[in-house]
């Protein structure tokens, strides 16, 4: 039997703490980071057990799947900061390319039709793979609407490699979803804020399986 991948929450801001809780309730052992050590400490202290706490660089060399929490805007760094370490690592782009737009909303900062799952790509460290996923939701649903009975939410994600599909599978559903891939990286757009398919673009609202395969 194929030995279960590592995982790893890095940051710990509103995604990834409703990712790293959720994997926790599902008990579901979880390495956590953040840049203040306390915050990781604290978290691993009230997790039951299932989470451990690491500085960022051991996380990245301890863990299989990566799940770096933080903004757009911050890849570039933490891809030039941690390239050698990531190298051969499943990466889990959970961001979204938007800022404030002064009027209590939110602005798209790339061009239109770019997404940064595409963007992200073009940087990401030799023989690592990217996978988009968890930034599909709002934090306060992904804490929500984790384990939704009677049937599970749908959580999206996409990636270019399939051969890694069940690994990102059993995180997601490791974290109370039902995934569902809907293509390569070049689809990152429809599930990023503001496209077809996130909660806050057309869909609107989160789905279950036979909802989603619909609007696919």
């Amino acid at each position: 039997m194929e030995t279960q991948k590592k995982v790893a929450v890095i940051g710990l801001g509103n995604i990834g703490k409703a990712v790293a809780t959720n994997l926790v309730n599902n008990q579901h052992n979880v390495i956590v980071a953040a840049r203040n050590a306390d915050e990781a400490n604290d978290f691993a202290a009230q997790s039951g057990g299932f989470a451990q706490s690491a500085t960022i660089e051991e996380a990245i060399n301890t863990a299989d799947i990566i799940i770096p929490a933080i903004w757009f805007g911050s890849f570039k760094d933490f891809f030039n900061d941690n390239g050698n370490s990531l190298q051969g690592k499943i990466i889990v782009d959970v961001s979204n390319p938007i800022a404030p737009d002064g009027n209590g909303g939110f602005k798209k900062i790339i061009g239109e039709r770019e997404s940064a799952g595409e963007l992200n790509k073009v940087i990401l460290p030799k023989n690592s793979k990217l996978v988009k996923a968890f930034g599909t939701l709002g934090a306060g649903t992904l804490a929500s609407s984790s384990n939704r009975q009677p049937e599970k939410a749908v959580l999206f994600y996409a990636s270019d490699d399939t051969d890694i599909n069940n690994d990102i599978e059993d995180v997601i559903r490791n974290t109370g979803f039902e995934p569902l891939r809907i293509g390569g990286i070049d689809q990152s757009i429809r599930i990023e804020v503001f496209g077809d398919l996130h909660e806050f673009g057309k869909l609107g609202k989160t789905v279950n399986l036979e909802e989603a395969k619909s609007n696919l």
